[in-house]
């Protein structure tokens, strides 16, 4: 094979000894991965990406071979593109010769590798600026490409599960496009080409690849045997998402409940979230990985691991408010348009409403080393008194509305709250979050203010906010009835944690935060003092405006 603009011959960098000798490979080989990024980089800011294949001398095409291990290599050029590139490396032995061949897709905002932007010219990498590249590049989308596989090769069973999908969605235009003929329903759903052919993501979603795509997998607890799975191969991702969904809601038992927001029955973990969760990690990981998604059910807890880190931009700390981003644009549209996904790409919002309002904490979605995105919901019991307090609040926005509820919750949790904490926890502007504060103090809970401004804050910094003590008794009558025990940060936490995001705290903002007169907490931040937790702001420890600053 010549090399091209699209493929790359590359010897092992680092493996040359005196005279040139080729030294023996070893699993990991830092000086080799980052030759490997930098032309990495380079190929996936061109048009198509490309491939480059470890172990072959560039100019006599002798084959060296290489020993780099293939998840290390993987992750480490992940780690050297600044977490913005993920390639899929798979083995090849030829002549007895052990070659590397990196898969690498074209990059839908530019890569760069120490600082630099560069792209192929040729087989030769060149500098370009980024304004140059936006204007140059042509948007790409590995989903809405055009695959090798006819109309013809759908499965009728995939296209049965797809009416279902339309059908079950209540809508008259879904229910419309489910009585469509096949051909017209790949077309309406973008799904097919003019010439007859299917996109890749028409080809992942209605006739599948030959290895598996999920990977279900449930265990009634921690380390114990499985007692169910899913794992098929040859079968459409419509078909393997249809049978997971089946098996994670027959898994996923009923509670019931004697009143409260979901009086009635409800299941441990919340459908919904479950069907976003799975859903995300089929519409936005890497499909370039030979590797399945994998959803794990263990006992209370779902966990869906799904190949290829976070998008360029979105972290785990800005995940809930980022303007929706999917390496694979066609793909997350047509399950959109199937009613399998969130169209309007607030799949993230959902899953964390769904969890806050019944008292279950927030998913966890993180990057871990692979790259792979792992989103995680805990379905611990059901916080039944939460809910019937939640349906004191004269405005039912403090339920619908995700920034009113994350805030309720936090300031319940934490006793306080402010601008910048609540930014943070929100994932907001500051301009942003202080119009969910403002709205926040405006509202009532069993007839009482829910918030109280927080007395004695240094002038010219945000203003704090605590539970209002009868908001909190409130919360303590109806936990009561429902035999709740509760867990409330005690004195010393809320003045040790308060201290530390402020710098500062006094005994009149202690006394605010938790109802007591400023006299009677004083001893509170004298015990923090002999902790080396606070320092005084001055040595007399009396008179006016004196407070105490956060050390350690």
């Amino acid at each position: 094979m010549d090399e091209t603009e699209r493929v790359d011959f590359k010897e092992e960098a680092g493996r040359r000894g005196p005279g040139g000798v080729v030294l023996p490979g070893t699993a990991t080989n830092d000086r080799a991965a980052q030759a490997l990024a930098e032309e990495s980089a380079c190929m996936a800011n061109s048009d198509g990406g490309g491939a480059l294949i470890v172990g072959v001398v560039d100019k006599s095409r002798a084959l060296v071979g290489t020993q780099l291990d293939v998840e290390w290599l993987r992750h480490r050029i992940y780690q050297l593109t600044e977490q913005r590139l993920t390639v899929s490396v798979r083995e090849e032995s030829v002549n007895g010769a052990r070659l590397l061949v990196l898969y690498i897709p074209q990059a839908i905002e530019p890569i760069r590798y120490n600082g630099k932007l560069k792209w192929r010219v040729c087989d030769n990498c060149v500098d370009i600026d980024p304004t140059s590249w936006y204007a140059r590049r042509r948007p790409y989308d590995w989903s809405a490409g055009t695959s090798d596989t006819p109309i013809t090769a759908v499965r009728e069973s995939a296209i049965e599960i797809a009416r279902d999908f339309l059908m079950s969605s209540n809508e008259p235009s879904a229910q419309d496009l489910a009585e469509a003929t096949t051909a017209e329903l790949l077309r309406r759903l973008n799904a097919s080409t003019a010439d007859g052919y299917l996109t890749e993501a028409g080809k992942l979603l209605f006739v599948g690849r030959t290895a598996p795509s999920l990977d279900y997998i449930r265990r009634d607890y921690s380390g114990g045997d499985s007692t169910d799975r899913v794992r098929r191969t040859d079968r459409s991702v419509i078909e393997q998402l249809a049978e997971v969904f089946i098996n994670a809601r027959a898994n996923n038992p009923i509670q019931h409940l004697s009143r409260g927001l979901a009086s009635g029955q409800v299941r441990e973990l919340p459908e919904r979230a479950i069907r976003e969760a799975i859903v995300n990690g089929v519409a936005h990981r890497d499909w370039n990985s030979p590797e399945p998604t994998v959803i794990e059910h263990i006992g209370r807890t779902l966990r869906v691991t799904s190949p290829g880190g976070f998008i360029s931009g979105v972290n785990e700390n800005n995940i809930i408010t980022h303007p929706s981003k999917s390496r694979n644009t066609a793909l997350t549209e047509m399950l959109a348009a199937l009613r399998i996904a969130e169209r309007e790409g607030i799949g993230v919002d959902r899953m964390v409403g769904d969890m806050l309002r019944r008292g279950q904490p927030r998913p966890e979605i993180r990057e871990i080393a692979g790259p792979s995105v792992v989103t995680g919901l805990v379905g611990n019991m059901i916080d039944q008194a939460w809910m019937a307090w939640l349906e004191l609040f004269g405005d039912p926005s403090v339920r619908n509305d995700l920034r009113l509820l994350m805030l309720t919750e936090q300031v319940v949790q934490r006793g306080w709250v402010d601008g910048s904490t609540a930014a943070r926890l929100l994932q907001l502007s500051p301009l942003e979050t202080q119009d969910a504060l403002n709205v926040l103090i405006e509202k009532r809970v069993d007839g009482a203010w829910l918030l109280k401004a927080v007395e004695g804050t240094q002038a010219g910094t945000d203003p704090a906010f605590a539970l209002n003590p009868a908001a909190r008794e409130s919360l303590e009558r109806v936990d009561t009835e429902f035999a709740e025990n509760r867990w409330w940060p005690d004195r010393k936490t809320i003045a040790s944690d308060y201290a530390r995001h402020r710098g500062r705290i006094s005994t009149t903002e202690l006394g605010a935060i938790v109802g007591a007169h400023p006299t009677n907490v004083g001893g509170v931040l004298k015990g923090l003092e002999r902790e080396g937790v606070l320092a005084p702001s001055r040595e007399s420890r009396r008179g006016a405006g004196f407070y105490y600053v956060y050390v350690s």
